[in-house]
């Protein structure tokens, strides 16, 4: 069993024209990359009120009735503290104007077109199952370059 260094979020929110909102990294872990929205749990916060707080803070937008669509597992080789333990949420119940932060861009994209190409690597094999109600529990295994070695299902 891997030992993970950290616990964090990721939440897909989709709008009434069943578009994703993806954030585009211009910094940090993931930076160059599309992602959804989120981060690391803070101590003491539930990992309900991590993913509240890191949306608001990444898109301005105010999120309610979370669905879990995936636990994933990252390990990376030589990067010990790069291990982490994703909970991943979606919700369509969203209140606010969208206010980019210093993290990224932020754009609608449709199902159909999701950039998989620009984004993790592991993206391609839970994430458009997981937005149409499959729930996603995997562990992704990547090199010292952050490149995918292998994936399981858990």
């Amino acid at each position: 069993m891997p030992v993970f260094s950290l616990t964090a979020n990721l939440c897909y929110i989709v709008n009434a024209q069943n578009e994703v909102l993806l954030q585009f990294k211009q910094k940090g872990f993931g930076q160059g990359k599309w992602n959804g929205p989120g981060g690391k749990k803070k101590p003491g916060e539930s990992i309900l009120q991590s993913v509240k707080r890191e949306v608001k803070e990444e898109t301005g937008l105010e999120v309610e009735n979370l669905k879990k669509i995936a636990e994933l597992e990252f390990v990376f080789d030589g990067k010990e503290e790069w291990n982490q333990l994703v909970h991943v949420y979606k919700t369509n119940d969203f209140r606010g104007e969208l206010a980019p932060s210093e993290e990224g861009e932020l754009k609608w994209f449709k199902l159909a077109d999701m950039p998989y190409d620009l984004m993790w690597e592991d993206d391609v094999y839970w994430l458009k199952d997981a937005l149409v109600g499959k729930y996603a529990r995997r562990r992704f295994y990547f090199d010292e370059q952050a490149k995918l070695k292998n994936h399981q299902v858990i």
